[in-house]
């Protein structure tokens, strides 16, 4: 005579527990609000639709919430590799930033920002010529960016090497787009470049003429934020702090 197999109790419970465990998880996530859900597209590529649904100023409000985070050490969930996938077969970014070239500013890691989401021209002191102007032109006008930000940061290199009158091959002729903030720096103590507080002023000062340069040098820019489609802000980065600040 074949009797049934009966299975210990502490199975039958533990087998028990297991099943209530699973439909109670499985019953919260039915609950779970919807605001999860851009979590998990974080791990892609900002998409043509995500970019154009938003403005300027929320793009902008974004940035301030990246760098919020990152000085408190957080990051947004995301996937590098996915976002390469993604970002291969095309780009949408939402703004276009000219920084400077500082290993201890980059623009994506202090905004907490991924692959795809803006472009960034990088050169000593960010300062604008013709070929800054055209990349910018090509991020806004043509790929649909509609962010320009100039950001500086305190103790450049590039703003203390102008106010020093530094000479050095090609590096003179960049530093002496620098010299007309150095002159226009209103500064009532020692201009120095070894009196920190006038290189962050001629810092900040140079990123309010860059963004003049930008406007009266780039008609195509110029005309793009009169009708609303772009923003053009000025920022400074604090290496001490990690605070960014966006000017005006």
């Amino acid at each position: 005579m074949c009797n049934k197999y009966e299975y210990p109790r502490q199975y039958k419970d533990s087998g028990r527990r297991r099943f209530l465990r699973l439909s109670a998880t499985a019953a919260l996530a039915s609950l779970a609000p919807a605001v999860l859900l851009p979590v998990a597209a974080n791990a892609d590529a900002l998409t043509k639709a995500q970019r154009d649904s938003m403005t300027p100023q929320q793009i902008i409000d974004d940035m301030k919430r990246g760098n919020a985070r990152f000085q408190k050490g957080e990051r947004k969930p995301r996937n590098y590799l996915r976002e390469q996938r993604a970002s291969a077969s095309g780009q949408y970014p939402a703004a276009v930033l000219l920084s400077c070239i500082d290993s201890r500013a980059p623009a994506e890691v202090i905004m907490d920002l991924g692959i795809g989401d803006i472009f960034n021209c990088r050169i000593a002191g960010n300062v604008a010529n013709s070929d800054i102007l055209g990349s910018m032109e090509f991020a806004c006008k043509l790929s649909g960016a509609k962010v320009v930000v100039v950001m500086g940061h305190t103790s450049c290199g590039a703003i203390k090497g102008a106010i020093a009158n530094a000479e050095l091959g090609n590096l003179t002729g960049l530093l002496d787009k620098i010299k007309p903030a150095v002159q226009a720096t209103a500064y009532s103590g020692e201009r120095t470049a070894t009196n920190y507080a006038f290189v962050n002023a001629v810092a900040r000062k140079n990123v309010e003429m860059t963004i003049a340069d930008i406007r009266r040098d780039s008609p195509v820019l110029a005309d793009m934020e009169k009708q609303g489609a772009i923003m053009i802000v000025g920022a400074m980065y604090n290496l001490s702090t990690g605070a960014l600040e966006f000017l005006g």
